[in-house]
């Protein structure tokens, strides 16, 4: 099948196995399993996982003379193990089966997986197999596998085993093999009725408590099928063989329904109750896939997407929104959650969350409001835990970790293994104290789309107040240069940790850092002046607001140091000038793939830190989030001129010297190039599709996928191709759209309006649903027009 509603395998691949289980995984926002086999346990090839947000528990362990401890996102029992076996022979596997077809397709539209197997085993006798499931996205709590087995030319006893296998740990990504893995510990299993069994683990630190239970039902056709049930229970594996007698050409059906539940639900009295008492209220498979597809098709209506005549591309972006919202979606609205930079599809970075919603957002914003108001939300529970954190480091306001998990402490890493040279070496990257800049970002983007003022009055102003605080703080007076400045941090490159030959982490003057404080502490104040009296009141004195930091924040407002190269050059911080240049082309000749240079030079005895080389965009994601209409004042505010050439000139330069080794580069380098260089964008944007279908960089995909990137690459027609801002109370539109990608037709909601946005090379259509909601200002390209309900606006390019 290749429509662009499926993304399909046509042949069974054991080196591609953790690929396709990472990109073909099933969830709903609540948890996500990977597309893993359910015949197969975790070895070399497959990886059964299962992940739910917000569960994580914290282990130490010795390493390089150190004491580390790390927060992991656990995996859960593996609730998908089912396998079966005819007259006692072997159990079926993928990898030991003679395979005579085999067919792998998730059902975008529907977000079902399906495999269709056909194979002969060693007695010559021919079977086939269709399997499907899907993680419910109406009921949060329930998954569904189903398997069909047709006897095409054989007779005998077919004998199948299902069960929930406790027996898991944390092991799919190599790099944190010394790190401890077990992180489930048994509290009990039983058998609920003839068919039905459950599983209790906890979390052994976190004392997180986890249920599942699974009630496997045989069936021909509409009927139930008379079988043996006997119980196996194995301690943490508990399930049931099932055998019934087949004839040559009949089909039988075993429908395997399952609950979930955690300690962090809401609403519950106690996991095991809960999962045991939900389980025998549910219908067969397909009543639940009935209203499983129903939730779909109302998210698929908020995040419809056309691309006319380029059907690999919308398949591709329909796959990345389909991870997006089985890893965020309305069913997160009620968790304590955040948006783990990898999903919930693996144990990269630990199932931590990054900055990764700084790419997200802009999505959800525009058709899902709720859930970004939700995961601020998360954001803001820990405010206090990031208030504390920059007491303990000597300053006021809120420092945000740059990894964070469960409680809001700093999850970064203290040591990384190095796979190439095998060798622990240390992590500074928590000195990404940007991350709070993106928060703020995140906070003022989402009022401006929403005008949402609750949120601002009784959250989002108190935390753009304490992260500009921070940031304040942050930076000192120079008074040589009657100029702020903001030393020892790192920039979003995160190549360059401090200055070489030096032994002290970070650098000075990052421009992505001191610009975006400029930025920070002038939505801070408009925030405020946003406020009712009464509630900014109120606030100013809670936080011992004084007008005299407030006059500070001005002046720093007006006197922020930004460094330029002698050519006008932005500086991604102050000296990268200095550093030497790399030999580009020699080491791409030696390594071909030189995306993470760091690693390579570290196991030469090198360090990258020597070097005018970059990871990923740095400088350049001032162009990503702030448009020329925005960025021009902001540096006349602070007395420097923007030449025209001025960005044009920084981008060309930092591309010359990016080795791409995060998958946000190629998203923000698509952006940054749209406007001058459409050819260059292009290709930017096609490698942002194929990050991780592809995996592009040599295996990460299968330890999680890239959350966003995958929501970049959506947003590149969104927002960037189409020049989309939400600023001023305004719609805003200036495209620059690439007449090889045909027209471009997506679903927007502005301020409750429902809207058809519709761009091809000459003309912008903009279509308004019907409703009582007051007109919005839409403006494109100098030309501004009213849009009512039900009405459509034109405009010509």
């Amino acid at each position: 099948m290749h429509d662009d509603w499926t993304w399909s395998y046509e042949s069974y691949d054991p080196a591609e196995e953790r690929l396709r289980e990472s990109l073909c995984a099933v969830g709903n926002g609540y948890l996500v399993t990977r597309g893993a086999a359910p015949e197969c346990t975790a070895d070399g090839t497959h990886y059964p996982g299962t992940y739910a947000a917000g569960v994580y528990n914290r282990l130490s362990t010795d390493i390089a003379n150190s004491r580390v401890e790390n927060e992991c996102l656990v995996n859960l029992p593996n609730w998908l193990a089912l396998t079966f076996r005819v007259d006692r022979g072997p159990w079926f596997g993928p990898d030991t089966a003679d395979l005579l077809e085999y067919h792998q397709y998730l059902d975008l539209r529907r977000a079902l997986l399906v495999r269709r197997i056909r194979f002969r085993d060693r007695d010559g006798r021919t079977t086939r197999v269709i399997q499907r499931r899907f993680a419910h996205m109406r009921l949060p709590n329930v998954c569904a596998l189903e398997v069909t087995v047709v006897a095409e030319d054989w007779s005998g006893r077919l004998e199948f085993r299902s069960g929930i296998d406790g027996g898991v740990d944390n092991g799919l990504v190599e790099r944190y093999r010394d790190l401890p893995r077990k992180h489930l510990d048994l509290l009990g299993a039983r058998a609920l009725s003839d068919c039905s069994v459950l599983l209790e683990m906890c979390t052994n630190q976190s004392r997180i408590p986890v249920a599942m239970a699974a009630r496997n039902t045989l069936y021909h056709g509409e009927h139930p099928v008379e079988a043996e049930y006997l119980l196996v229970d194995g301690g943490s594996w508990i399930g049931h063989d099932i055998a019934i007698d087949m004839r040559e050409g009949q089909v039988v059906t075993l429908e395997k329904t399952v609950t979930v539940s955690t300690g962090r639900d809401r609403a519950i009295s106690e996991p095991a109750v809960e999962a045991a008492r939900w389980l025998p209220r549910l219908g067969r498979f397909d009543t639940l896939l009935e209203s499983h597809v129903l939730a779909w098709t109302q998210l698929w209506d908020r995040f419809h997407i056309e691309l006319e005549h380029r059907p690999d591309e919308l398949r591709v972006l329909r796959l990345h929104l389909l991870h997006l919202l089985q890893t965020v979606s309305p069913n997160t609205t009620e968790l304590d959650a955040g948006v783990p930079a990898r999903g919930l599809h693996g144990e990269a970075y630990r199932g931590h969350i990054l900055w990764d919603e700084l790419f997200v957002f802009p999505l959800l914003n525009l058709r899902l409001p709720a859930l970004t108001r939700s995961l601020l939300r998360y954001r803001y529970r820990r405010l206090p835990e990031a208030v504390q954190a920059a007491r303990e480091e000597g300053h006021h306001g809120a420092m945000y970790p740059w990894q964070s998990g469960s409680d809001g402490r700093e999850e970064s890493q203290r040591l990384h293994l190095n796979p190439r040279s095998g060798r622990w070496i240390p992590d500074p990257t928590r000195l990404q104290r940007h991350i709070g800049l993106a928060i703020a970002h995140n906070t003022w983007q989402y009022y401006q789309a929403t005008g949402d003022r609750e949120f601002l009055t009784h959250y989002g102003t108190e935390m753009l107040v304490q992260i500009a605080r921070f940031f304040a703080d942050l930076t000192s007076y120079d008074r040589a240069r009657d100029r702020y400045v903001i030393r020892g941090v790192m920039g979003p490159d995160e190549f360059h940790s401090r200055y070489p030959d030096t032994q002290s982490d970070g650098i000075d003057n990052n421009a992505y850092t001191n610009v975006l404080t400029v930025w920070t502490v002038l939505r801070a104040a408009d925030a405020m002046r946003v406020m009712p009296a009464l509630a900014r009141t109120e606030l100013m004195e809670r936080l011992h607001l004084r007008p005299e930091e407030l006059h500070r924040w001005d002046d720093i407002s007006r006197k922020m140091f930004v460094p330029f190269h002698a050519d006008g050059v932005i500086s991604q911080f102050e000296g990268y000038a200095q550093l030497a240049e790399l030999d580009w082309a020699a080491y791409r000749k030696r390594y071909r793939n030189i995306q993470r240079l760091d690693r390579i030079l570290e196991a030469e005895g090198d360090d990258v830190n020597r070097y005018q080389a970059a990871k990923q965009a740095d400088v350049l994601m001032l162009f990503y989030l702030l448009s020329a209409d925005e960025l021009g004042p902001l540096f006349k505010r602070l007395g420097y001129q923007l030449e025209h050439d001025t960005i044009p000139r920084t981008i060309d330069y930092y591309l010359a010297r990016t080795s791409h080794g995060s998958t946000l580069s190629a998203v923000v380098h698509a952006w940054v190039l749209a406007r001058a260089n459409r050819d260059r964008a292009l290709e930017f944007f096609r490698r942002a599709l194929e990050s991780d279908v592809t995996d592009i960089q040599g295996g990460t995909t299968p330890e999680g996928i890239h959350l966003a990137a995958m929501a970049g690459s959506v947003d590149l027609l969104q927002r960037c191709f189409s020049g989309l801002e939400t600023r001023g109370d305004r719609l805003l539109l200036n495209p620059y759209w690439p007449q090889p990608l045909g027209v471009l037709e997506l679903s927007l909601r502005y301020r409750e309006h429902p809207l058809v946005l519709r761009i091809s090379e000459n003309r912008v259509d903009v279509a308004a649903g019907a409703g009582m909601q007051r007109a919005i200002e839409i403006a494109c390209r100098g030309q501004l027009a009213r849009l009512h309900p039900g009405s459509t606006v034109h405009f010509p390019l």
